[in-house]
């Protein structure tokens, strides 16, 4: 990607200040999980878009899209599961950035609420996904008309909800989009150690508490729990987004080398010092709007019924 501006450096700057003094004493993931709430309870809601709360196989969500398409239920969709770390994040934490995609894909949005840590450990969360993608073939979309959107969290569970259906066979999304996704809870990428310092968002300490909680006794290189070690062989086409001073840098680099040796369509994309999670900001960076873009031209891309230009 193109080096960053210094207007958009200044920008970063100003929203990690923001973040820091949010997140300062929250130490344990019940805490960290109040202060993202807050943080991004903080910002602007979505605009332009309508909004029906919906039970997607059994999973709390709401189904949104732009406000000047009149319809319930759409020809298209992106399913947009929400990252933090497994214990955090929430619709209303990635409700901003679920509305732009709509907005820019043309688009309906299912946002999920899945079941989260410490209160529900591996694999509930998975299960969750997986039954709310099922959710959207049971009800008027195709699979050719579904892109799995997910971040952080969210983009192991978008990963491992296609694996399953690989699985058993079953009908799979026209892509998957990943961003900064924790492909390996093993945490063995060397940017774990060589970004500790730079990565102003995610630290080790919370790494190692999100693991634990997770995992439970299971083991962290099972390929159905870190998407790193499973066989990617027939995979959708896949867009992975990461910052390039993540601590999960190598969680979506080695990610990406796997998939194309396995012989997936990827589109990989490093952005020049973004910190984790920068999409969910378009009303205060410039890169998560161009981030945000981007998503959505390749959610156009792979649609089997477009929406027409």
């Amino acid at each position: 990607m193109p080096a960053q501006t210094p207007a958009s450096q200044e920008q970063v700057e100003k929203l990690i200040s923001r973040w820091k003094e949010h997140f300062k004493g929250a130490e344990t993931l019940r805490d960290r999980r109040t202060a993202f709430r807050d943080f991004m309870g903080s910002l602007p809601e979505p605009t332009r878009v309508q909004i029906r709360l919906v039970d997607a196989g059994g999973v709390d969500a709401e189904l949104m899209w732009p406000a000047r398409l009149h319809h319930p239920i759409g020809r298209r969709a992106i399913l947009f599961i929400h990252g933090g770390g497994f214990y955090g994040g929430s619709i209303r934490t990635h409700s901003l950035l679920a509305g732009s995609l709509a907005k820019a894909a043309s688009s309906d949005v299912l946002l999920i609420d899945y079941r989260r840590t410490p209160e529900y450990s591996y694999p509930a969360q998975v299960n969750d996904a997986l039954s709310a993608y099922r959710y959207l073939l049971d009800n008027g979309y195709s699979n050719g008309n579904i892109v799995i959107v997910g971040d952080d969290a969210g983009g192991n569970l978008a990963l491992q909800v296609v694996l399953r259906q690989m699985r058993t066979r079953q009908p799979l999304p026209a892509a998957v989009v990943a961003l900064s996704p924790i492909s390996d809870l093993s945490a063995s990428g060397a940017s774990v150690t060589s970004n500790a310092a730079k990565d102003t968002v995610v630290d080790k300490t919370a790494l190692e508490a999100l693991r634990k909680a997770y995992l439970g006794n299971n083991s962290a290189t099972d390929p159905d729990i870190s998407p790193l070690y499973a066989d990617l062989s027939g995979f959708p086409p896949l867009l992975l987004q990461v910052g390039s001073d993540e601590l999960l840098l190598d969680d979506t680099l080695r990610l990406a080398d796997k998939a194309q040796k396995a012989g997936v369509d990827v589109t990989m994309q490093v952005w020049p010092g973004m910190p984790h999670q920068w999409q969910l900001f378009p009303s205060l960076l410039e890169d998560a709007d161009k981030a945000g873009q981007k998503i959505a031209e390749f959610a156009v891309a792979h649609f089997a019924d477009p929406p027409e230009k």
